[in-house]
C-alpha cells in the first residue's frame, strides 16, 4: 500500500484530493492506495456479479457496487473513507443525486471485505467502523484464513463472517464454512455457500 499525503486530510479533503486513477481510502488522515491479488478479485468479483443476479431476479430496490466510497468516523473521531470490495446500497439513497461523484455519507444496506494482509483492518477498525455509521449487514470474506485463530479456530479454516446489527445498534456474528449456506438478512433467498465464494 502507498500512501500519498504528507498533511492528515477531512473527508472532504480527500474526495477533492484523491487521485482519479486506482482505488483509495482515506486511512488516519492519509490517502492510501487500495491493491488487491486476483484471486482477491476473484472472490469479490464472484459476489459482485452473484448478488447483482440475485438484485435482477427478486427485483430489489438496491445497487451492487465496487467503487462507492463512504464516510466512517472511528471511536476518536477521525475521518475514514472506506472503500468495499462489494457494496449494496439502497437505490433510492443512491440515486439521490447522481450527479455527485459515488461518495456517501449515510449507511449502506451491506459491505463486504474480503481480507488480505491487512486484515486487522477488516476484523477490527472496519467492523467497529461500520456498526458507528449504522451498517445494517457486513461480511468479512477471509478466503485465506489469515484472520486470528480466536476467530477462524486452530487450525485456521477459511471462513465467511456475516455480523447483523441488532435493536440496540450492535453487531452479532454469524459464521459459515464448507457446505453452508450464507445466511443474510439483505438477500434472505441467498443460495450461495461459504465454499463457492471462499474457492471461486
Amino acid at each position: 500500500m502507498k500512501t500519498y499525503t504528507k498533511h492528515k486530510l477531512t473527508f472532504d479533503q480527500f474526495l477533492e484530493e484523491c487521485p482519479e486513477e486506482g482505488l483509495y481510502e482515506l486511512v488516519d488522515g492519509e490517502i492510501v492506495e487500495v491493491r488487491a491479488t486476483r484471486n482477491h478479485d476473484d472472490v469479490a468479483n464472484f459476489m459482485l456479479f452473484g448478488l447483482n443476479d440475485e438484485i435482477r431476479r427478486l427485483n430489489l430496490n438496491y445497487i451492487v457496487n465496487n467503487t462507492a466510497v463512504f464516510r466512517t468516523v472511528t471511536a476518536n473521531g477521525i475521518e475514514q473513507g472506506r472503500k468495499p470490495d462489494v457494496s449494496i446500497i439502497d437505490k433510492d439513497v443512491w440515486r439521490s443525486n447522481r450527479s455527485t461523484y459515488s461518495a456517501l455519507e449515510e449507511p449502506i444496506q451491506l459491505a463486504i471485505e474480503v481480507t488480505s494482509t491487512n486484515w486487522e483492518d477488516d476484523y477490527i477498525d472496519k467492523l467497529d467502523e461500520y456498526q458507528r455509521l449504522g451498517i445494517t449487514e457486513y461480511w468479512i470474506v477471509d478466503y485465506l484464513a489469515i484472520g486470528s485463530r480466536e476467530d477462524l479456530g486452530n487450525p485456521k479454516v477459511p471462513t465467511v463472517f456475516v455480523f447483523l446489527l441488532d435493536a440496540e445498534g450492535k453487531y452479532q456474528r454469524t459464521y459459515f464454512r464448507g457446505s453452508e449456506r450464507i445466511v443474510s438478512r439483505s438477500f434472505p433467498e441467498l443460495a450461495l455457500t461459504a465454499e463457492q465464494i471462499l474457492t471461486a
